[in-house]
Formats: structure tokens, sequence, C-alpha cells
């Protein structure tokens, strides 16, 4: 299955954006021969500027790059008033709730409803140009209003994932010092209403002390505690505010947003992305990689919490133009029918999901697909983690009935957008692999030193030149910028942007990624950094010492692993088990909780007291232990923890 080929279909290829190898070829080589120019024609192209800009890369202050330098443009121009003239009627968004109820938002009510928030923002609570605005919403569009609103005034908002706590999002507010947070009373899951005000609430009570005011939408109209002169109803006060706003013209440098996200050293960081580069290559893979087209209907199943949804879902589909599906549901409610009878009633063209939502769909429902209309359906995607080849063998098979091309899509919060994929009416597919990099990026599998690694050996994934969607910075913390993804690899004695992923390279070029170098864990999709789901644990008064790994898991690719030294080892049991998944879900929030946890006398450390989880992983895998234990500590301590693993 994995050396299979699979080609483009030729109907859908002959009016693809890239429609063969040797068009894609053609872009790739412009852009290896003249850089700067192959940029260059693309932003002239694509992105409606203010002014010009008068430098198409500045990197005199490597690694802190500078695209498109002096020129000036506005993301909610980009998104919304540009396709007014054009396509005012037609609708930007189609939003279903998790009951099924649906709204068709066009472009011209786009604009409306993002005005009247830009003045609500602007004249009640003085938001102006550089401030952070955080929201923690639910998948409703009021969120996708909210951050085009912050774009036109020029605050920088960071959206916090609904299902993240109060500890995880007052640690948010406060690193921004946002001066306001935007939320909801709640929305609705599996039919019923759940809460996110009261998150918030938390979160304010010892924290965040920058905030002077919460905005709160209806939505599930539950019952909310109103903090006088803090709290703000947003259905009652955008009633008065004009449905005219002038955008702010921003620099191509202006941060648009900011997106933390989780790292090795516990701290979440927050990951800044610039204006320009990012709409522009947020517009680019919309087009190249899902190859929307006039008339298109593109459902991208994640939440916008992430950063599939702040590109794929958000600014990437209107950007281009498009018309996006916002979904607040799950896909298997009420049935595992539901997210198939979406793609016919809403005549979908592009469907983008997570593997782990591919696993459950099939696992739930194998033959429902069957069941409904989805002829419409011209591209599959996937995004998060690599898929396996038996759900994309059912993906491509029942789902796509083998003539849609599925585009496994390889990025990061820091990349901006799409990096390494196939296109859908140019690349022979192999399932289960990336496929080549995207026009444009640099991606090669090279030695710590630049020396490319051997066809067919692991090396480290790294792109090799700056490019315009490519993380800017931690917010306030430079040194942790460069020391997070420009330390570890060198090319021609330059430092270059390390992904922290491991890859392959094949005798034909294709690179396959084969996972995190680091202490990262990718739970569905989303990465929770071992230190932080670690310093969670540690504040149940029980445990002396912890190490979580991830542990494969049929739905969510990896699950966490935790092997939890306690102060007092008899008071190991299941109710114990269960109470540190509580102090997990109120520190990060339910995606961090434990599928297993193992109580052993102590883990494998060095002399240095350094865990070694390459161990504990092996362990928890049940494959043989090839690394040298001579160094441990305790090389003992190995077989004790295996027996006890194999008893769990």
């Amino acid at each position: 299955m994995s050396e299979q080929i699979f080609n483009p279909n030729p109907e859908h290829a002959k009016d693809a954006a890239i429609n063969s190898m040797e068009a894609y070829w053609k872009l790739q080589n412009h852009a290896i021969e003249d850089y700067e120019g192959f940029w260059k024609g693309f932003a002239d192209k694509k992105i409606d500027w203010i002014e010009p800009y008068d430098t198409v890369l500045d990197e005199s202050n490597a690694p802190f790059y500078k695209w498109f330098s002096n020129g000036k443009l506005n993301v909610s121009n980009q998104c919304v008033d540009r396709h007014l003239a054009e396509k005012s009627e037609q609708n930007a968004i189609i939003f279903e709730g998790d009951k099924g109820d649906v709204q068709h938002i066009t472009y011209a009510q786009l604009s409306k409803h993002v005005n009247k928030l830009a003045n609500l923002l602007k004249n009640k609570f003085g938001i102006k140009k550089g401030d952070r605005v955080v929201l923690y919403m639910p998948m409703i569009p009021e969120a996708a209003y909210a951050m085009l609103a912050c774009t036109r005034l020029g605050a920088i908002h960071s959206i916090v994932f609904g299902g993240f706590s109060s500890e995880a999002l007052k640690d948010r507010i406060e690193d921004a010092e946002a001066k306001i947070v935007i939320t909801a009373d709640g929305a609705f899951r599996k039919g019923k209403p759940y809460m996110l005000k009261n998150v918030v609430d938390d979160a304010l009570s010892d924290g965040g002390k920058s905030i002077e005011a919460v905005l709160v939408v209806k939505r599930n109209n539950e019952e909310i505690t109103w903090v006088e002169g803090r709290d703000h109803s947003y259905n009652e006060l955008i009633k008065a505010e004009s449905e005219e706003c002038p955008f702010e013209p921003m620099e191509s440098e202006d941060p648009l947003f900011l997106l933390y996200t989780s790292g090795s050293t516990g701290k979440p960081k927050g990951v800044q992305h610039s204006t320009a580069g990012y709409i522009l290559w947020a517009q680019m893979t919309m087009e190249w990689v899902f190859d929307l087209r006039k008339n298109d209907v593109y459902w991208c199943t994640a939440d916008v919490g992430w950063i599939t949804g702040h590109t794929y879902i958000v600014y990437g589909p209107l950007a281009a133009g498009g018309t996006t599906v916002m979904f607040e549901g799950v896909p298997t409610y009420p049935d595992a029918g539901r997210a198939w009878q979406m793609v016919q009633d809403h005549n979908i063209t592009q469907f983008y999901t997570a593997p782990t939502a591919i696993r459950l769909l099939h696992k739930t429902g194998e033959e429902e697909p069957k069941k409904y209309d989805l002829s419409k359906l011209r591209v599959l995607g996937t995004v998060g983690e690599p898929i396996d080849p038996p759900a994309w063998k059912w993906y491509y098979e029942v789902v796509g009935n083998s003539k849609c091309a599925i585009v496994d899509t390889y990025w990061q919060t820091e990349t901006g957008g799409h990096v390494i994929s196939p296109l859908p009416g140019a690349t022979p597919i192999k399932p289960g692999c990336a496929t080549f990099a995207l026009p444009g990026i640099m991606a090669e599998v090279i030695e710590e030193d630049g020396t490319p690694t051997p066809v067919g050996e692991k090396g480290f994934m790294c792109i090799t030149k700056p490019w315009p969607a490519m993380i800017r910075n931690i917010w306030n913390n430079p040194e942790r910028f460069k020391k997070s993804y420009f330390g570890d690899c060198k090319k021609d004695g330059e430092a270059v942007y390390f992904t922290g992923d491991g890859a392959m390279i094949a005798e034909d070029g294709y690179i396959t990624i084969t996972g995190r170098t680091d202490d990262v864990i990718n739970v569905s999709g989303h990465r929770m950094g071992t230190a932080e789901v670690e310093a969670a644990i540690k504040k149940h008064d029980s445990v002396a010492a912890v190490a979580v790994v991830g542990k494969p898991h049929d739905i969510k690719g990896e699950g966490i692993f935790a092997y939890i030294v306690l102060k007092n080892p008899s008071e190991g049991n299941e109710d114990l088990k269960i109470a540190i998944n509580k102090v997990i879900k109120k520190e990060i929030g339910a995606i961090a909780l434990c599928d297993a946890i193992a109580f052993v006398p102590d883990v494998p450390k060095t002399r240095s007291g350094k865990i070694m989880r390459r161990i504990l992983r092996s362990i928890v895998k049940g494959e043989a232990i090839t690394q040298d234990t001579s160094t441990l500590e305790d090389p003992s301590i190995v077989a004790i923890i295996e027996g006890i693993v194999k008893k769990s």
C-alpha cells in the first residue's frame, strides 16, 4: 500500500490551479533561480496594497526576517472589502450549528458584521492598533467576525481554544497583556449546552489584571454571572453601531495575531505572525492545495482556536474569495452520518479534517458515506499528523469514490500555512507520504551541519530559506525564538529553520515525515509539550516525580501515557488516577488527559538527572530496549518499569 501511487484524476486536473508536475517544477525552478522575483510576482498579483513595498526580503537581521518592507495593507480589506464589488451576494460563510441550525452569511453581510464589531471595540472599549484582544470562543460566526474586526483596527488577536482550562487561559491573557476578552456564554455540543463564560470568570478571579472588559456573545442562553462594569453584552451593544468602519493601514511586518503553542519548556509560547506574508501564503496555499474555484464550497472541520482554523477556515478561504463552512458540533453527532449529510446538504467540494476524525468516522460508520450524495467532492485533505494506510484507503475509496485527490498536508503553527503537500491536479500520491515541498518552500532533509541526509535515512526536516508566512518571533521572547527554531541546524554556516520533525527522502525525491524529534506529543494533531503536562501533574500533592510520553492510539494517533512516582507508593490506585486527570483538566484542559497512568518507583534518569524518555517510549510501545542503559543512575529500574507496564 505504501508504495502504490495514485495519479491525479484527469477530469479534476485539467482545470486545476497547478495541473501537472511540469507546471509544479516550472514554479519551483523559478523560485530556485530567482527567489525574490518569485515572491514579488505573487505579492504584486495577490495582495491589495494600500502603499507599495520597497524591499521584497530583508535578511539583515536574521533570523528576524522582514518581507515586503514598508508596504501597507489591511487583512480585513483583503478578506472582505475587495470582494464586495463582484461577490457581495455570494456566501462567505455557511454556518451549521450542533443542532442543525444553518446561517448563510454573504460577503455583504460579513462586511456589516465585521464593521459593526470593529466600531464597538473602538468606540466602547478604546481598542486600537497594537492592543491585544483574547478570543475564547466557540465555533460560531461571531468568532470570525471578531478575528476580522481586530485586523480591521490593527489590534492583535490571540485565540485560546475553547477546550482549554481557566489556568491555561489566564497564562495566555497574562503573557499577551490583553486588554479585552471576547467570549460567549457557551455553545452546544452533542445536543447539550456547555459553558465558556464561567471559565473566563475563573481565569480573571486571580489573574489577568490587564483585562479591562469582557464582551459576551449569547449563544446557548444559559444562566451566567455578570460582573458589573467589566462584562458587556455583545448582542445588546452591537445594535447601535454603524455598518461603516474604515480599516487601519498596516505595515507588512506589523503583528497580525499571536497563537500560543506548547513547547518543551513547559511555558506556552506566543507564536507571532506578520500581516502581509501570512495572508499572502494563506491565499496561495488555499488556491494551490485545495484548488479553490468559483462556486466551490469548502469545509475545514478544525476549530478557530488552532492554526488550522485561522488559516484554513477564516483567512485563507476569505482572502481567496471562497465560501467556507463553520461547524459548531462534532462529525459523529447525532450519528456517524452527520459529516456526510453536511457534505451532501451544502454541496461541499473540499473536505479537510484530521486523521483522528477520519479514523473515528471509519470505525463508527464504515458504510455511512455510501448513503449520501458526495459527488461534488473534488479534494479531500488531512492535517495534523501522517494518515495511516488503512484510513487513507477508506477515505480515498469510500468517501472519495476513488476519484478525489487526498492532500496530506504537512505544516505547523509556526509555518503559517502548508509547506509540504501533494497538489490535487499535479502530484502522483503515495499514501502516508507528504510528497514534495510547495513552490517557493525550500524544504530539505539534512544533518545538523547542513549536509544532505542519505536517501532512506532519517534526518532533520528543515526549511533552508526564509519564506513570507514563517513565524516572526515568540511574543516578548526573541531569545527563545532563536533557540527554539534556529538553534539546531545550519547550512553553509548559517542557522536555518528546523521544524522539530524528522523526515526521510526517497530516491524519487518524495518526503516522508517520521515524527517529532523533541519532547512534544501529537494528540489528535495538536502538539502538547511534555513539560506542560508534567507541570500540571506535579500540582497533585501525591506526586513526587513524573514523565509523560506519547503512546500510539487508534483514534488520536498519539495518547498521553504518564509514569508517576508517588510520595507514598501505597496510595496508588484507580481513584488517584482519576484525581490526577482532574488536575490536568483544570490546569490545561480535557485534550491533555492521560489515557493511561503507571505508578512506578522511579523513572530512568542519567546521572545528571535527565529523564530518558526514549526508553519510556520504547517500554510503552512494547519495544525491545536497544538504548545504552549503563549511563543511567539506576539501570535496574528499566526492568522494574517494564514489568509494571505489562501488568497495567
